[in-house]
């Protein structure tokens, strides 16, 4: 790599709304995040499914299938 045009590597603390910090390494010394695997609901298990109001039914009602 040259020297001089690289940003600098360093040890990095990413903060997440909900009071989780994980340290990485990144060019950025300190990052805040919205939404982090602690309280995604992917991730969580507390996905919920919406209903989109019956849209098969509808397509079919709509092409007669």
């Amino acid at each position: 790599m040259k020297k001089g045009i690289h940003p600098e590597y360093v040890k990095s603390v990413i903060t997440c709304a909900c009071g989780s910090k994980y340290e990485v390494r990144s060019t950025k010394k300190e990052m805040r995040v919205e939404i982090c695997s602690n309280c995604h609901p992917f991730f969580t298990g507390k996905q919920k499914f919406v209903d989109s109001g019956g849209r098969v039914e509808r397509f079919k009602r709509k092409y007669g299938l």
